[in-house]
């Protein structure tokens, strides 16, 4: 069989992502914050603008799952970013910023606003900009979504059966 995962369409942007990603971290550990990543920002700015939330709140505004937000919210405790304490239904936690966190949630921001002007710079350097793919993309699969044309795919593959 041949290895099908040799070739991928979505590998180069994962790895563009990653890429950036790990700038973004590099700035943080040339200001000596350590154990800060730069998935954890948008939620840490988040939960300073609007205060404590359950991980639901916050999942649902960051558009995360509560599952996905409940790992990345154990993450950030263990980095001591946020804390969680009991909510007012015993099932819930709400979070809230660490000192350390909150000290450091300016320059977040800050690099927030310096990493968009940065994407927009790129942008402007291209002749088709990501932003724009990703409104292409999102249209598209309004007028027929990725599971169907998955499906029809593997419709056609004997392997699936």
């Amino acid at each position: 069989m041949q290895d099908p995962t040799e070739h991928s369409r979505w590998r180069p942007l994962r790895l563009l992502q990653a890429a950036m990603d790990d700038d973004i971290a590099r700035l943080y550990a040339d200001r000596g914050v350590a154990g800060l990543k730069p998935s954890f920002v948008m939620e840490l700015i988040r939960l300073h603008a609007r205060g404590p939330m359950t991980i639901t709140e916050l999942a649902e505004s960051v558009e995360r799952t509560h599952s996905a937000m409940s790992q990345k919210v154990k993450a950030m405790r263990a980095a001591g970013l946020v804390r969680t304490t009991t909510g007012a239904d015993a099932r819930s936690k709400r979070i809230t910023l660490t000192a350390r966190a909150r000290r450091e949630v300016g320059a977040l921001a800050a690099e927030w606003r310096a990493t968009e002007a940065a994407v927009a710079e790129l942008e402007a350097e291209i002749p088709y900009p990501l932003s724009r793919v990703v409104v292409d993309i999102e249209a598209a699969l309004a007028r027929r979504g990725f599971h169907d044309r998955i499906a029809e795919k593997l419709r056609q593959d004997p392997e699936w059966g």
